[in-house]
């Protein structure tokens, strides 16, 4: 069984506005080797829309340092949640109905994992608890505005620690896996 993972950058303040987050070569290496990683990404629309706006080639000129990951995301599998799009590319498969049903089938499917980000999607998968790993990657940042993650959960999640990776900008990923 595939494990599926959750990446998001958030401030110390707990803002997840990814205009709110600095960017550099070493987050983008590591979240370009957890996209390699994963058999697929899952996305919601938004999350969809912005990545696809973002890394799509061609995308404008952009910092050597960047286009690992560039490179990476665009060649990764991908499945979008949505109930509006009407069609999806960018080697991406559209998930319209039965989103818990959905995902089980992929989790049981063989392979390394899945990776999903963003704040919609995450909470629903948060409710249907089918998240086996969350990683908040927390930047040295107060942004003193929102959004924030998992607002409306209606049950809390215990997590266990599983690891941790500090950067050279400050920033720390934390690993954890809900306590079962």
């Amino acid at each position: 069984m595939r494990p599926l993972r959750y990446s998001i950058n958030i401030t110390v303040d707990g803002c997840c506005d990814h205009r709110g987050v600095p960017a550099d070569d070493e987050l983008h290496r590591h979240h370009a080797a957890n996209i390699q990683q994963a058999d697929a990404l899952l996305f919601g629309r938004v999350t969809y829309e912005m990545m696809e706006a973002a890394w799509r080639p061609p995308t404008a000129e952009m910092p050597d340092w960047m286009r690992p990951f560039a490179q990476t995301i665009d060649a990764a599998r991908k499945y979008v949640v949505s109930s509006t799009l009407e069609q999806v590319d960018w080697n991406s498969e559209l998930v319209r109905e039965d989103l818990a049903g959905t995902v089980a089938r992929l989790k049981r499917e063989p392979g390394n994992g899945l990776l999903t980000g963003g704040v919609r999607l995450p909470l629903a998968l948060a409710e249907l608890d089918l998240i086996d790993e969350y990683e908040f990657v927390v930047q040295p940042r107060i942004a003193g505005h929102g959004p924030t993650l998992f607002a409306g959960l209606s049950r809390h999640v215990d997590l266990t620690l599983v690891g941790r990776v500090e950067f050279d900008s400050g920033a720390v990923a934390m690993r954890y896996e809900p306590k079962r």
